[in-house]
């Protein structure tokens, strides 16, 4: 792993796509280089060159989930973070902002179809979560503060 002062920066766009009860989908996975360093996490990633924060968001979570939403769908950013973290041998330092979007109830089925190569590879299940699910879990997540976040959310 590259030395933690040689930092890779990055911006990305997370969704915290809530279910009908407040239930937020996170993504399982690990990490190729700490295969036994397994975790979930939220949909979203890094901003292509000249996207926004917002267009990103929408994209990944088409990406990484099959749901198609236009931008407007989406509320927030409704948290910002700046967090540092290695992957696959690098270490990152990420500007992220998060938004929120709803699930549709009955119209939509969760897809892998757009994953890219290494989600396909290093994804291997999702599931959806309840701030008291979070909260007892002793399942690492990321972000850490996430149950804290969801529940600033849903009792907004």
């Amino acid at each position: 792993m590259s030395e933690r002062s040689e930092r890779t920066r990055r911006r990305a766009a997370r969704v915290l796509l809530l279910d009908a009860a407040g239930r937020v989908l996170l993504l399982h996975g690990c990490d190729p280089h700490r295969p036994n360093h397994t975790y979930w996490f939220t949909v979203g990633g890094g901003l292509g060159d000249g996207e926004s924060f917002r267009d990103a968001a929408v994209r990944e979570l088409r990406e990484e989930t099959g749901l198609a939403l236009a931008a407007a769908e989406l509320t927030g950013p409704v948290w910002r973070q700046v967090t540092e973290f290695p992957f696959a041998g690098e270490w990152y330092e990420q500007e992220q902002e998060f938004f929120v979007a709803h699930a549709p109830e009955a119209s939509w089925t969760f897809s892998r179809a757009g994953f890219d190569e290494i989600e396909s590879a290093y994804i291997d299940n999702y599931g959806w979560w309840s701030v008291a699910e979070l909260a007892a879990t002793d399942e690492r997540y990321y972000p850490a503060e996430l149950a804290d976040v969801l529940r600033e959310i849903l009792e907004a």
